[in-house]
């Protein structure tokens, strides 16, 4: 199944017998708009959606509270699972989540769901600039009475899909660790958001932006194949990626998935390795 829908095939599924649950994962990694106030995913979502979708909020549903483990550690899996049920996820019910923009909050729903056993889940390619059809605001929405009726779906975790830092640490040295990172940040020239700049030593950079096109859609698959080739990635090779906080990280794993190779994600990415300060750093263009 691909891990992502086009917003014309999202619009015959909705019509079809058996809809999918929609998930507006609206967020952003700043923490002010120009307008000087911090983003609000809620009041967003609350000013037009895509008819039938639940807001679900990142930084307290899909992740738990910042700390040593990072600023976006893995959700208590109890918060998780009330949240995917109050939005009508069910075990054998299609999930589709979309975002404002390129998709990283996106695949951060989409990755959690994979991994704890959802096996129908998939992205709107483009996000919500890529929905042509009516948006629902959230008072017609209550007025429709159109909540959903509450889900069954129990959050399993898998195995092998998640780093800690010494598995991404071992995994530089011995398969392919993918930084997803502007490649200023990785070669430590800046660093906005995290006490050190730099990259874990041996991670090759690989900037989540260069997944997507000009207009926020995926490269198809074959293009896909062929960057992450470049870096030495084939299904041959264990993979892993990371980020800042292990949101635009799950971008670059469902960009795998797309091209067809398995990749396991550091949850904890830069802000969980730069918070030991006893962790190498490595700067510059050079992994090591």
């Amino acid at each position: 199944m691909n891990a992502i829908i086009s917003a014309s095939e999202l619009a015959d599924a909705l019509r079809s017998e058996r809809p999918p649950v929609l998930l507006d994962v609206r967020w952003q990694l700043s923490t002010a708009a120009a307008s000087g106030q911090p983003f609000d995913g809620r009041a967003a979502y609350a000013s037009g959606h895509i008819p039938g979708a639940v807001f679900v909020d990142l930084d307290r549903e899909l992740a738990s509270t910042p700390g040593p483990r990072g600023r976006h550690p893995l959700p208590d899996l109890d918060v998780f699972g009330a949240a995917m049920r109050r939005a009508g996820v069910s075990a054998g019910t299609p999930v589709v989540a979309y975002d404002g923009g390129i998709g990283w909050a996106a695949a951060r729903a989409w990755w959690l769901l994979r991994w704890t056993g959802h096996p129908d889940v998939r992205v709107l390619d483009g996000g919500l600039p890529a929905w042509d059809g009516p948006l629902e605001a959230e008072a017609e929405a209550e007025a429709e009475a159109s909540a959903p009726a509450e889900g069954d779906f129990v959050p399993k975790p898998a195995g092998g899909a998640v780093l800690d830092a010494d598995g991404a640490a071992a995994l530089a040295r011995s398969g392919v660790l993918l930084d997803a990172r502007a490649g200023e940040r990785y070669r430590g020239e800046v660093e906005p958001i995290d006490p050190v700049g730099g990259h874990i030593p041996g991670a090759l950079s690989a900037p989540t932006s260069d997944n997507v096109d000009a207009d926020g859609r995926f490269r198809p698959a074959a293009e896909l194949r062929a960057r992450f080739g470049e870096l030495g990635v084939t299904r041959d090779v264990p993979v892993g990626v990371y980020c800042g906080s292990g949101v635009s990280a799950a971008h670059e794993v469902l960009a795998l998935e797309v091209a067809g190779i398995p990749a396991a994600l550091y949850v904890g990415s830069w802000s969980e390795w730069t918070s030991d300060p006893a962790r190498p750093v490595a700067v510059g263009p050079d992994p090591q």
